[in-house]
């Protein structure tokens, strides 16, 4: 009995211990910048170690981080973690809207190697401070410098160092932290170990030096719309560690900005006011006839379309003329004109398919391009003396008798005279030989 009272102690000690180590309470300022840097050192213990001793453990570690009762963070605060093997960081600058109110962050870490969770709540109370809101804002763009490297608290105490040796303000702190990346900057090539850049707004209680005001000189805006360098002589200050673009330093006078009041409704309890009870539609719906609607979506447009294509037919088919009607309305002349044309080139086209006689000889190269010579078409014994000058000339056992007219003396007698057959390519033409029978 005693051992089970002293078990139900230990258990009640341990989950309080628990409950203990995972809420984490944090007191930031508004309108001071807010740092958390959830360490994965604090999360190993929660997750078993390597299975062989003596074996460091490093196990890729990521973190997810949500409003509690919500799937995301407060609009002002951020988080951003490298790599699973890098710490996480929540930063952020509350206002005073959130003084008073306890802002539940859960944090749930995730082990890659084992697909095990811890989970830990941070618990942010916002508290009030006198100095809020600073009057005067400078917010500088450092390019050679990324988010996690500029929230290291060393880093960032050199940086209000080296601003506080140039403004000389009695009060200076860092008000906000933004990567160039949430402000529409571009992603850096990954050579020359580029950097994505970060916005840093601090805030002071005394006026913008000299220095700071150098920029607003109408040399320096000149150099800075030629894409220029300004001549800014504090800048050596920073130099040696930070790289300022001064082109895009902005300086805020809290006190000279105009405050428009607007004249806005309260808002309500957001509980809409009682109209009446829910009438849901009964269960048995009367049946709706769709054929008035089937004729106006389906049947009139079809019926429109077919006499449009009834109409373009008939336009286009049964008014044609037609080759008798065109022949009908053409004068005989121009028929027979055009008829006589097309025979003619009829006769031509088929003229020209039927060469087969071969070239002259003096038309005939004597050598080939390759330098060689060319035996003669016809052997040596061959006869040239019979071969006629012109293609058109043949043998003389193609020459026709045909009978020719006397003297004007003798009109009754007629002799014979020789006519040559006349081809031309190759084939005779009798028409010529009827012509000259009429001479």
């Amino acid at each position: 009995m005693d051992t089970t009272v002293v078990l139900v102690w230990i258990y009640v000690v341990v989950t309080i211990l628990s409950t203990l180590h995972a809420d984490r309470n944090v007191y930031p300022s508004a309108g001071v910048l807010f740092v958390h840097v959830l360490e994965r050192e604090h999360f190993k213990g929660e997750f078993p170690p390597y299975p062989k001793p003596g074996d460091s453990s490093n196990d890729p570690i990521t973190f997810n981080t949500n409003l509690m009762g919500y799937p995301d963070r407060p609009g002002w605060l951020r988080y951003i973690q490298r790599t699973s093997h890098s710490d996480g960081v929540l930063y952020g600058s509350p206002t005073a809207e959130h003084v008073g109110k306890a802002t539940i962050i859960e944090i749930i870490a995730y082990n890659r190697r084992t697909f095990e969770t811890a989970r830990h709540n941070l618990v942010i109370n916002v508290m009030s401070t006198e100095e809020y809101p600073l009057p005067y804002q400078a917010e500088f763009y450092i390019k050679n410098m990324n988010v996690e490297e500029m929230l290291a608290s060393e880093v960032l105490g050199d940086f209000l160092g080296a601003v506080k040796n140039v403004w000389q303000p009695e009060r200076l702190n860092a008000v906000n932290i933004t990567s160039a990346l949430d402000r529409g900057g571009r992603v850096p090539l990954p050579i020359n170990n580029l950097k994505e850049g970060v916005y840093v707004m601090v805030g002071a209680d005394v006026q913008f030096s000299s220095c700071l005001r150098e920029v607003e000189n109408p040399h320096n805006q000149l150099r800075c719309s030629q894409e220029m360098e300004p001549v800014i002589s504090c800048d050596k200050k920073f130099r040696a560690q930070f790289d300022i673009d001064w082109c895009k330093i902005n300086l805020v006078d809290i006190t000279k900005r105009i405050m428009v009041h607007s004249n806005r409704p309260d808002p309500g309890t957001g509980v809409l006011p009682d109209i009446g009870g829910y009438n849901p539609p009964p269960e048995s719906l009367k049946s709706r006839d769709f054929f008035a609607d089937f004729l106006i979506t389906l049947a009139v447009p079809s019926a429109v379309a077919m006499v449009l294509f009834s109409v373009l037919g008939y336009s286009m088919c049964c008014r044609r003329e037609g080759v008798d009607k065109r022949n009908m309305q053409t004068p005989d002349i121009q028929l027979v004109h055009h008829n006589s044309i097309q025979k003619s080139t009829k006769e031509l086209r088929s003229m020209s398919k039927n060469r087969e006689i071969s070239w002259p000889l003096s038309t005939l190269p004597v050598f080939s391009q390759s330098g060689e010579v060319v035996p003669p078409i016809h052997p040596d014994n061959y006869e040239t003396t019979s071969m006629p000058l012109m293609q058109t000339q043949t043998n003389l056992q193609n020459q026709i008798q045909i009978p020719q007219q006397q003297p004007s003396g003798d009109r009754d007698n007629y002799c014979m005279s020789t006519f040559r057959r006349l081809e031309v390519n190759g084939i005779p033409e009798e028409r010529k030989v009827a012509e000259a029978v009429n001479l």
